[in-house]
């Protein structure tokens, strides 16, 4: 049986979440297989996906306005639609500051957060796929759970991470370009967390 036309907020979701990922994935690229010369290119090219998905979520705006009837409540279909662009926004904040500051290397701990990141965003994906059925379904209440799960293993690498950078690093520069860019690294996992609280905040409103 086709889906009701409301649904498409929904698929709308779907739709900003995997710019999220598309970030994710290239965050995890620059971290992994670090350039310094091509940093600048792999902003632009961050900065598109960011872009693509404001254009997205000002579609579902536009749409928004023109409906009576929404299958949530339309703050809700706000809050949800800013909360994800949020987490693209932060992912892409990591590379403008990389960029900023001149990183010359990448620090070990940048590339375990990003790969938490990565996994957030890919947990945020199949919460938001299983989200049209957010009344019946037996496993978004899990990927809810992971997510959260996740953003406190964000939050003990941030930890390490800030130690290791005090503890180990002599260069006031460096010091004070990680100290920014591993901070930017834990809002995206925070960020995440804010899309999986606005997920339950409407099962708990429609349940």
């Amino acid at each position: 049986m086709a889906r009701s036309k409301n649904v498409n907020y929904f698929d709308g979701f779907v739709e900003l979440v995997e710019y999220s990922c598309k970030a994710a994935n290239l965050l995890n690229e620059i971290m992994n297989n670090f350039k310094q010369d091509e940093l600048q290119k792999k902003m632009k090219d961050m900065h598109d996906i960011e872009h693509r998905g404001d254009e997205a979520r000002h579609a579902m705006v536009k749409k928004l306005a023109r409906e009576f009837i929404t299958p949530i409540e339309r703050e809700d279909i706000m809050a949800m639609a800013d909360a994800i662009d949020n987490v693209t926004d932060s992912i892409e904040d990591v590379v403008m500051h990389m960029y900023m500051f001149n990183v010359k290397g990448i620090r070990k701990y940048a590339v375990k957060m990003t790969e938490v990141i990565v996994k957030c965003c890919d947990a945020l994906k199949q919460a938001l796929n299983e989200f049209h059925n957010f009344r019946k379904s037996k496993t978004l209440h899990e990927f809810v759970v992971e997510i959260n799960y996740l953003e406190e293993e964000g939050d003990r690498l941030f930890t390490e991470a800030m130690r290791d950078l005090y503890v180990n690093s002599r260069d006031f520069l460096e010091v004070m370009a990680w100290d920014q860019i591993f901070h930017n690294l834990e809002r995206c996992c925070d960020a995440c967390e804010d899309v999986s609280d606005v997920i339950e905040s409407v099962i708990m409103k429609n349940s």
